[in-house]
């Protein structure tokens, strides 16, 4: 899903350390990771990661053409974890450390983009306690 780059120094997201972070990182996107694994293997026509890469290839596209919740699990753990691996922090020019409690800067945007959202009428059912 994320080649590695001599270009940029930055391993792929198939590296031991970054697959065994998706691993221990699944959660509850357990079940939804397998499908999208086995999704795989029956559009490779075997085990997926056996193939040669022009099936590989073609299953991947596949898969991404159909999308659905498990394609969006997959992705989201595997660039969850690339990103925060920490040769990837650097190649980036980032601190490697955790986000808190230092925090990082984020550029401000235009926030009257959210006034249609503020104007709009409440939507949800209020819940009073007794």
């Amino acid at each position: 899903m994320i080649p590695a780059s001599s270009a940029f120094g930055v391993p792929g997201a198939d590296d031991d350390a970054i697959l065994a972070d998706v691993v221990n990182s699944l959660g509850q996107d357990a079940t939804l990771v397998k499908q999208a694994l086995r999704w795989l293997d029956n559009a490779a026509g075997g085990v997926f990661a056996d193939c040669d890469p022009a099936r590989r290839e073609a299953a991947a596209t596949a898969l991404r053409d159909a999308g659905g919740p498990a394609l969006a699990a997959l992705t989201r753990v595997i660039v969850q974890c690339y990103y925060r691996d920490d040769r990837v922090m650097r190649s980036l020019g980032m601190e490697v450390r955790p986000p808190f409690p230092k925090g990082f800067e984020v550029e401000q945007g235009d926030w009257s983009l959210l006034d249609p959202v503020r104007a709009r009428p409440a939507f949800y059912r209020q819940v009073t306690s007794e």
